[in-house]
């Protein structure tokens, strides 16, 4: 199996460290990744990156989406599996899969027709806990772990016959044995807030943070943040394209559409 390898933390970070060194023991892996941290870029493009050689690939000064491309349609790789992260710091729920860099690199891979895999790293702790939290390479174990046997056992089982793209989120490692694996759904549950400063600015904050340092959740059983949140992997199985839905509502206001431009 041949494997890309990217990520949104940058080159540097310890987690596309942990995951090289899982995935190298059953595939040939090749890295392609940001030189600087590009978290929450979401889908961004550049109009035009630079490429260093590395000793497990290559550095693309540009977003995760610029070193999926870069690496399928300028560098002559054709991985069997495109593989994004391990991130440090969950990507859960539907409001957050747009705008995280790590997932977005598995949407640009399942647009480019290659079957791929979002890993990310549950802290559980608040906002400002997580701004101080620098795991090491022990940490990233479960996830490592999980994302080794789903690229393993997942072409096998005809997982890619339906998913264009699992995101995969694990707790940190147990004191003793593994974690479980429980197959969900991006939760829905949305608490985004604004607040003002002293300095006259206005801060954003994500509130689920803190009700998941609480466990004060909302989410439904099934949930992906629910899951990890209860120490099991969580694995979503998603597809790329936007949806759409037939609306009679909106073929009657088409039809009146055309009234209006005499």
């Amino acid at each position: 199996m041949d494997v890309l390898l990217t990520n949104d933390d940058g080159i540097s970070a310890t987690g596309i460290d942990a995951l090289y060194e899982s995935l190298s023991t059953l595939a040939d892996v090749t890295v392609v990744a940001p030189s600087e941290d590009q978290s929450a870029v979401g889908r961004q493009l550049s109009g035009r990156v630079t490429v260093e050689e590395h000793d497990r690939g290559y550095v693309v000064d540009g977003t995760p989406t610029d070193c999926v491309i870069a690496g399928y349609q300028a560098l002559s790789l054709d991985p069997d599996l495109v593989v994004a992260g391990c991130n440090r710091g969950a990507n859960l729920g539907h409001y957050v899969l747009g705008r995280s860099g790590t997932v977005s690199a598995a949407v640009e891979a399942a647009f480019l027709g290659l079957p791929a895999m979002a890993v990310s790293l549950y802290f559980p702790g608040t906002d400002e806990a997580y701004e101080g939290f620098d795991p090491g390479i022990d940490d990233y174990a479960e996830a490592a772990r999980a994302a080794r046997y789903l690229a393993d056992h997942a072409f096998g089982a005809g997982v890619f016959d339906d998913a264009d793209y699992l995101n995969v989120n694990a707790p940190l490692p147990r004191e003793e044995g593994h974690a479980e694996m429980e197959i969900t759904h991006p939760s829905h549950v949305y608490d985004m807030d604004a607040e003002s400063d002293d300095d006259d600015g206005i801060r954003i904050v994500d509130r689920i943070w803190e009700r998941m340092a609480t466990g004060e959740l909302a989410d439904p059983d099934g949930s992906d943040r629910r899951t990890v949140v209860e120490g099991r992997v969580s694995v979503s199985p998603l597809t790329a394209p936007h949806t759409t839905h037939h609306h009679e509502a909106l073929d009657g206001l088409a039809e009146a559409y055309r009234s209006t431009a005499e």
